[in-house]
């Protein structure tokens, strides 16, 4: 054999044993390999499960989830504080017993109230809740006890690139301190009120903050029942919530509610106490109302909310915006009504409307011959089947302008020409307005450099408080350690002379202290309640006569 074929037969031996032993190391770690996962299998907890695995990042196109985007820049989170000023309240004067508005009402004027036939409501006020915990309350009294510190959260939306907000009255009300925060900004912007109407519960607060992004104004009259909603707000505080519901009922009316221009939207959408004043939106992210009020007997959501649609808002906030408040007509009646009504009318000639009960004396009804026992049919051709029918056409029509009243009186109908005059001054006393004749008694009390607040006494005043004399201005606070306190005056005093001068008004006490100086002597002439024999106020009208030099740096 060749040394030539002894190479190649070795080559081919060689080859031949590494083809071999490679085959023997695949078989083995194949044995291995299938021994080893048998074996990992055996020991896991569930062996024929399968294990999982996260797919890739795909966005989704949900509606919600784009509203959520679209609004959330434009929805906030409110804060307040309420810091009652210290005051002394050695002696506090007592009104005498009113009866409290609205509560089992008998009465109705064409302006309030309409459409509430009185009666009890079943409980229903223990549960309508208005979900904001703050400090709440109407306008400030001299007869209101001393109030404590409180805070509280709310919610509203941008409607104004410039830095406007709307949210609900009860959230900002009386408030010492607002503070605004935006989606994804920890800034804390102070805000300061525009206006507010506690008639709608709306507010308009501004923050000075430039290229906002308002929300977009919807129409809730296009909204029908079933239609998807979403609420956003700071539910307890969490910012930016978005819940979503359904439209539960439209115009919904609720028993013992504080005010009659409102019909709410109803909606399943879960709202809780923090969402005041946030907005309800529909499947566009146009807003359509503002979150007001649930009914709980909880205090939480328990599947019923109510929101103020937008169109009514859209109205209040364009009156605020121009004129710092808002102006409601009416033409001077007051009416009853009850399940029996219609046969009321009936006897009257009429088949429908609202039975006057009484005519305001001097009021535009009054002045345009309208008399008790007329029946309102119509105004302007449009039928007037409830009371509520006639509030709402007569408070949104501008003051001065000019109604055709369809009446049927003594079976025949006919029309009167009334013109609308401002509800505030034709019920002075209800609303805390004053009547074309009357002084102005400031909404809030004057401040004075002594230390106090005072504010002018009108007819309604003089009668609650058993006062029968004339002139004065009657003390509303007065500050611990002031002035006004050093000497002696209280709240409930009534300031008849300042240095042997009449005071008749705010204005007469701010010209004669203007003309003080440290160290001149002043003197007041007051009239102050006397106590009872059980210690409380209501006895009689007694003279007394403070005085003291003007301090340095006196407040």
């Amino acid at each position: 054999m060749s040394f030539y074929e002894k190479l190649r037969r070795q080559k081919f031996l060689s080859i031949t044993m590494m083809v071999f032993m490679l085959s023997i190391g695949i078989l083995i770690g194949t044995v291995m390999q299938t021994s080893g996962v048998k074996a990992a299998k055996e020991g896991a907890v569930a062996p024929d499960a399968a294990p999982l695995t996260v797919s890739k990042v795909e966005p989704m196109h949900g509606e919600f989830a784009e509203l959520a985007k679209q609004l959330g820049p434009s929805v906030v989170n409110i804060s307040t504080e309420y810091i009652p000023k210290q005051e002394t309240t050695r002696q506090q004067p007592q009104r005498k017993a009113q009866p409290r508005r609205r509560q089992q009402p008998q009465d109705d004027d064409d302006d309030a109230d309409g459409g509430n036939s009185g009666g009890n409501d079943g409980g229903l006020n223990d549960f309508f809740q208005r979900f904001f915990g703050g400090p709440g309350g109407g306008g400030a009294s001299p007869f209101q006890q001393q109030e404590q510190p409180s805070a509280a959260l709310g919610s509203g939306f941008v409607v104004d690139r410039n830095g406007y907000i709307i949210t609900n009255n009860h959230v900002v009300e009386k408030a010492t301190k607002i503070k605004v925060t935006f989606l994804n900004d920890k800034t804390e912007y102070p805000a300061t009120v525009i206006g507010t109407d506690k008639d709608t519960d709306l507010a308009v607060i501004h923050v000075d903050r430039k290229n906002l992004v308002p929300v977009k104004i919807g129409n809730a009259d296009a909204l029908q029942v079933g239609d998807w909603v979403i609420a956003i707000g700071s539910p307890f505080g969490f910012q930016a919530t978005v819940t979503a519901g359904i439209v539960s009922s439209l115009a919904r009316d609720i028993p013992g509610d504080a005010t009659s221009f409102q019909h709410f939207i109803q909606t399943d959408a879960a709202i809780n106490p923090g969402n005041s004043g946030g907005p309800l939106a529909n499947v566009r992210g146009e807003i359509v109302g503002i979150n007001t009020m649930i009914a709980s007997r909880s205090g939480g959501y328990q599947g019923i909310g109510f929101a103020m649609p937008i169109n009514t808002a859209v109205k209040v906030y364009n009156q605020i915006i121009q004129a710092g408040h808002v102006t409601r007509g009416s033409v001077g009646i007051r009416f009853r009504e009850d399940k029996n009504i219609s046969d009321l009318l009936k006897v009257y000639g009429a088949e429908h409307g609202v039975f006057v009960d009484s005519v305001e004396p001097n009021g535009p009804a009054d002045k345009a011959g309208m008399k008790p026992q007329d029946v309102i049919t119509n105004i302007a051709g449009k039928n007037i089947d409830k009371g509520q029918d006639l509030i709402d056409t007569v408070a949104d029509s501008p003051v001065g302008s000019t109604l055709k009243v369809g009446i049927v009186r003594d079976k025949k109908p006919m029309t009167l020409n009334v013109i609308v005059g401002d509800r505030t001054k034709i019920f002075a006393e209800q609303y805390g307005g004053k009547k074309d004749d009357e002084p102005d008694a400031q909404a809030e009390s004057a401040k004075m450099k002594f230390g106090m607040s005072v504010q002018s006494i009108r007819p309604a005043d003089r009668e609650n408080l058993g006062y029968t004399g004339k002139g004065g201005v009657l003390v509303g606070s007065v500050e611990t350690g002031s002035f006004a306190d050093d000497i002696g005056l209280q709240k409930g005093d009534i300031i008849v002379e300042l240095n042997r001068q009449a005071v008749n008004s705010p204005d007469d006490i701010r010209k004669l202290q203007n003309g003080l100086k440290v160290g001149d002597s002043v003197a007041f002439h007051v009239m102050r309640q006397a106590r009872g024999l059980r210690g409380n106020t209501g006895g009689d009208w007694q003279s007394l006569f403070l005085a003291g030099a003007v301090p340095p740096a006196s407040n």
